[in-house]
């Protein structure tokens, strides 16, 4: 088992996407996606400039690729859908729609460029092969908490870590267990005056 550590640069509720009953990590992070394994756990930070405060953390329950997460009912509405005013429905990130060549189409999205495909993006996302899944997750958006002084190890740069002993892998488990799961608050990105975020889905 191994825990992995990153900066979340960008985070809008797409990646990772915390709705909808379960976090998905499907674009963003090719590395973390490509390496990581069932049992791993991931945990975003927010930049250096807001505290590097923790922006999620969730343990992969399941691995799938692109075609298999598209096709399965349950993240379908992880695909985006433009056609409706809430902002939930349209930070999916379930973009990749399989095409019958064995490509994949990228759809309107946060990583797209309106209607068009953004061939800088998809390439990107797509290098990471999988999509990785977890119901047990913790997000806290805009109001993550600090980072204890025994685990300032998880501090990163550009990259991401994945090289922590035993002891600060327990400290982590220790310190996160006193959070509650699900999603608490909105994306540091989120329009004001709109409250999609927080309404149970199932």
């Amino acid at each position: 088992m191994k825990l992995y550590s990153y900066i979340v640069t960008h985070d809008t509720g797409f990646s990772p996407n915390p709705f909808w009953g379960s976090c998905t990590l499907a674009n963003c992070k090719p590395g973390i996606r490509r390496t990581a394994e069932v049992g791993d756990w991931i945990v975003g930070l927010s930049r250096k400039v807001r505290g590097n405060r923790i922006v999620f953390a969730m343990n992969v329950e399941e691995i799938l690729d692109y075609k298999h997460y598209y096709h399965d009912k349950r993240f379908s509405k992880k695909i985006p859908d433009f056609t409706k005013e809430k902002v939930i429905c349209k930070s999916g990130d379930n973009i990749y729609k399989p095409l019958p060549n064995g490509g994949f189409k990228q759809l309107r999205s946060m990583h797209s460029i309106g209607e068009q495909e953004n061939p800088m993006t998809k390439t990107h996302d797509l290098g990471g092969l999988n999509v990785l899944v977890g119901k047990k997750f913790r997000y806290f958006g805009a109001s993550g908490p600090k980072l204890p002084p025994r685990l300032e190890c998880l501090k990163v740069g550009r990259a991401h870590k994945n090289r922590f002993s035993r002891e600060t892998i327990t400290e982590f488990f220790q310190f996160i267990s006193s959070y509650p799961q699900g999603v608490t608050a909105h994306p540091t990105n989120w329009p004001a005056g709109d409250s999609s975020w927080h309404q149970v889905h199932e």
